[in-house]
């Protein structure tokens, strides 16, 4: 629980309660130190409010033209921020997966913030609800994978109806593998697995919970899935021959 609200950053997730002013001020550094020397932006004021802005908005769909617009700044500076990020590893963009499927989305990334402290600093979460588990969660899923299969092309799967996969991993042409974030595994709806499956029938079903046990499979509306934490995933990707996997 602790490391949903606090973060990863080692002073933050040591200290007894959670400062704001830790937060501000490594924002204030890493524009100091990273983005300005590296690609000399003049106005700290409107980076840090694209910045605020993402860490808010994390784990949803990031929309250039609707960022531009409640910033007030053009959708050229918006795209040159977003990009800072992204080279920093501030911010990760995933982009939607699509080509069999009928009305996927096909063009608007979700974008992550690196970090859980920060996003929940960022919302306000203060303390911690509950019902925000699940999309901190999930951010901790996705630093996971980048660890340990950093070589593996990353997306999600959202259908204009909204139906979503959380992660969608390309690993051959006909084989693509689902991975499915839940705090409680019990909420999993199958729905959208199905609906996805139903496109591309070919790849293995994660449901990655924080277990604190071994994983195990189960048939969930006529679909194999396998219920894990994130080292399980690990290792049962490795076991089904995932060689790119650390």
């Amino acid at each position: 629980m602790k490391r949903l609200y606090h973060g990863g950053l080692p002073q933050a997730l040591l200290a007894t309660t959670k400062s704001a002013s830790l937060y501000r001020e490594w924002m204030d550094s890493f524009y100091a130190r990273d983005i300005q020397r590296l690609f000399a932006f003049r106005a700290p004021e409107k980076f840090n409010a694209l910045f605020e802005y993402v860490l808010k908005q994390s784990g949803g769909i990031f929309e250039v033209s609707r960022a531009a617009s409640a910033l007030a700044v053009s959708r050229a500076t918006v795209d040159g921020y977003t990009r800072a990020l992204e080279t920093t590893h501030a911010v990760t963009l995933l982009r939607p997966f699509h080509g069999g499927g009928q009305k996927e989305l096909v063009k608007a990334p979700k974008a992550y913030a690196f970090d859980t402290g920060f996003v929940s600093f960022a919302r306000g979460w203060d303390p911690l609800r509950a019902e925000d588990y699940g999309l901190l969660w999930e951010h901790v899923v996705l630093e996971y994978l980048q660890a340990h299969a950093h070589t593996w092309k990353l997306h999600y799967w959202r259908d204009a109806s909204g139906r979503e996969i959380d992660f969608v991993v390309p690993r051959t042409r006909d084989r693509v593998d689902a991975i499915e974030c839940k705090w409680d595994p019990a909420s999993f709806e199958p729905a959208p697995l199905k609906l996805f499956r139903s496109y591309y029938p070919r790849g293995a079903n994660y449901l990655v919970s924080p277990l604190g046990t071994g994983g195990y499979a189960k048939k969930v509306a006529g679909l194999e899935v396998y219920v894990c934490n994130p080292a399980g995933w690990r290792q049962r990707a490795k076991a089904q021959g995932a060689p790119d996997v650390d």
